[in-house]
């Protein structure tokens, strides 16, 4: 249930904003899209902040395990078989 309030609140937080910049709801589909692009760099600032509190180094390789697949998502695994053989033919 938690969750539920916590996004709730975050929803009202955001509908608060939108009408201070005098943009509607649903946003148009740019403004919506720079927006969510906006909340997932801005979930990645905490854990940043944390582990630079804390003293420890940020790396490239914790960068991108910790950060970027859930800012850009899963990329699809590339197919030996395909690359191996070119576009369109299987390696026998």
């Amino acid at each position: 249930m938690k969750p539920y309030l916590l996004a709730l609140g975050a929803g009202l937080i955001v509908g608060v904003v939108y009408s201070l910049l005098n943009v509607r709801s649903p946003a148009p589909p740019v403004i919506a899209l720079i927006g969510l692009l906006g909340i997932l760099a801005g979930e990645q600032i905490v854990p940043i902040a944390k582990r630079v509190i804390a003293g420890q180094e940020l790396s490239l390789g914790w960068l991108k395990s910790e950060c970027g697949e859930h800012l850009f998502g899963a990329l699809p695994a590339r197919d030996r078989n395909e690359t191996d053989a070119g576009p369109g033919r299987r390696l026998s």
